[in-house]
């Protein structure tokens, strides 16, 4: 059926037998699911467990690339990953850019799963057929940085991808990432998984040449694609994601102090504009990338003169307003240290920020923190917390568990915890587009702006929604979810998507020219099949409607200033879309996938 595009074949890895073998993968798993996302999903449902436990010996790592994966099209540098998540104790899936998915796809694989645990700390090198298991005992402590380094050094200086954790994984601490080639799987502390296996790194490179079904037309449309990729995306060449900083601020969706409120007086200090002029230093681009959206920042004066690192808005936007910060140069810094220790950048902004919120309002003191005075706004308090926190130390032991374990073991915290499903909020304020809530509620790995569903461009740019309006919701999100996972399970970075006709009514000759069949009418249909797949895990893992709510303050709070004053998300509200988005997708009231919806989506030979 494929001429191109797949290779056909998965690496498995038994740490503790130090064993590989190799697989076939089913070609019908492929045309039901795709690649990426939906075939991680799928192994996912068959070989993991309700009862299994992120660290236990029996959750598994399942990484696979995209028919796009490696490609000479631009961006194909998407991987994806399944597992247990540490953070949220269920399914978690990620996807990463960097070389190491094109690198896998070279030497002759499609997937890679994980499984067993090590003996001792290990590193795996992976050269086409070729699987070394080695000793990583001296690397514990080095920081993913580090670890990336002799890992590349270990590929006797030929280019590959790298896999690496930093101390922070090494002690189990579920924001732990993992670091890709500098970029991650942030979210949902797999870092931690890769660190209960004592399984340090992982170095591959690949020489085989991926096949497409039509060289001629895969060239047509790379030129084609680059050349509206330039005007269409100059702004993100020119200030990448940060760009939304002061958009969303001036909208009123910025999360300060803890989502306290949603507008920050300060943006002017830490927005895009700032950035490119007084800590820019270049701009980086993933594999095959003609837009270079990531922006190195470099300190350059103060107190963290030499400080660097690659902001993004969700991490300007967590580390910085929601946590009182107005000094860029402080972000830079907490950036580079959570990149350095392996932790979440996102998980670690909401969980100082509820640090300073606990200890303004008196319910922990100066004997929690380690001495530090936890206020919103004190720069020096943002990075001792994030130390706290990789070191396991003071409350940040309990940080160190994620939200999931903080709301459980101190319930009386509730009001000031910002999750869903053990998930900590993105950088955007719900109660100013009410269908961000429903993307917080619905994601199924929590509270995520990515896999729920990017509203942003519908209810606050193209003026096609009325972002306070409650009806039409449940078919966005829906619409923009399916989408979303079609789009990670092609092993094509979102940004350019739209380059190469993926859209929510994709078109154009792309995957035909690259596999030789034409998913295009096909691929929103996979979208919605790969997210109920992932739904039906969700349920037999025990999730249901409650698991979908918002937190209190978003349903009890009113925002109280800013150009938002008074809007609020009850639960009566986001009950009108939660209804309509069962309704839409065909589960029950209750959130529970229908035995006809599993029929109607092909599903029914892929699940018991």
């Amino acid at each position: 059926m494929f001429d191109g595009a797949y290779r056909g074949r998965l690496l498995r890895i038994d740490l503790t037998s130090r064993r590989s073998t190799i697989e076939t993968i089913r070609e019908k798993y492929i045309k039901t699911l795709l690649g990426g996302r939906g075939l991680a999903a799928k192994y996912y449902y068959d070989e993991i467990q309700p009862d299994s436990e992120p660290f236990d010996n029996t959750n598994k790592l399942f990484f696979f690339t995209g028919p796009l994966t490696g490609l000479p099209l631009p961006s194909t540098t998407k991987f994806q990953l399944a597992t247990k998540s540490p953070e949220t104790r269920m399914y978690l899936c990620s996807n990463s850019g960097g070389d190491f998915g094109p690198q896998l796809k070279a030497a002759g694989f499609d997937g890679m799963i994980i499984e067993g645990q090590a003996k001792d700390w290990t590193y795996l090198l992976i050269q086409d057929d070729k699987i070394v298991f080695e000793n990583a005992s001296g690397w514990r402590g080095y920081s993913t940085e580090q670890t990336r380094q002799e890992l590349q050094n270990a590929l006797g200086g030929h280019r590959g991808g790298v896999l690496s954790i930093g101390p922070a994984a090494e002690k189990l601490v579920r924001i732990s990432y993992i670091n890709v080639d500098t970029r991650a799987f942030g979210r949902g502390g797999a870092g931690a998984v890769l660190g209960s296996k004592k399984l340090k790194g992982i170095a591959v490179r690949g020489t085989g040449e991926i096949p497409v079904a039509d060289q001629v037309k895969i060239n047509e449309i790379r030129r084609a694609a680059i050349q509206q990729l330039k005007t269409s995306r100059a702004n993100h060449t020119k200030y990448g994601t940060p760009q939304y900083i002061e958009v969303i601020n001036e909208l009123g969706c910025m999360p300060t102090r803890n989502f306290q409120t949603a507008f920050f007086e300060e943006t002017d200090r830490i927005d895009a504009h700032m950035m490119r002029s007084q800590y820019w230093k270049k701009n980086y681009a993933c594999y095959r990338c003609p837009v270079a959206c990531g922006k190195v920042c470099v300190v350059k004066n103060g107190p963290y003169k030499g400080a660097r690192a690659r902001t993004e808005f969700e991490t300007i936007g967590l580390l910085g307003p929601n946590c009182g910060i107005a000094d860029f140069g402080a972000i830079v810094k907490a950036n580079q240290l959570c990149d350095e220790i392996g932790l979440d950048t996102m998980s670690t902004g909401n969980a100082v920020a509820l640090t300073m919120e606990l200890f303004e309002r008196g319910l922990i003191s100066r004997a929690d923190t380690d001495g530090i005075d936890a206020r919103f706004g004190n720069a020096e308090a943002l990075l001792a917390i994030i130390e706290l926190i990789g070191n396991r130390k003071a409350i940040g032991d309990l940080l160190a568990e994620g939200m999931h374990q903080v709301r459980r073991q101190k319930p009386e915290w509730s009001p000031y915890i910002l999750e869903v499903k053990g998930m900590p909020f993105a950088a955007y304020e719900p109660r100013g587009f009410h269908g961000n809530g429903l993307t917080y509620g619905t994601s199924n790995r929590g509270a995520c702006h990515n896999v729920g569903g990017w509203t942003i461009r519908a209810e606050l740019q193209s003026g096609q929604y009325d972002r306070y309006a409650l009806e039409g919701k449940g078919e966005l999100v829906k619409t923009i979810q399916d989408n979303r996972a079609y789009v990670d399970s092609l092993g094509l970075c979102t940004v350019v998507r739209g380059s190469l006709g993926f859209s929510d009514n994709p078109k154009g000759e792309v995957m035909k020219a690259a596999t030789g069949y034409d998913f295009m009418p096909e691929l929103m249909d996979i979208g919605a099949r790969v997210y109920t797949l992932e739904r039906l895990i969700l349920n037999r893992e025990g999730i249901r409607r409650r698991d979908d709510l918002l937190p209190e303050r978003t349903t009890n709070e009113a925002i109280p200033s800013g150009p938002t004053k008074g809007r609020i998300l009850t639960q009566d509200m986001y009950s009108i879309m939660l209804d309509e988005y069962y309704q839409a997708r065909g589960w029950s009231q209750d959130g529970v996938v229908q035995d006809d919806t599993i029929e109607r989506l092909g599903l029914e030979g892929l699940v018991e």
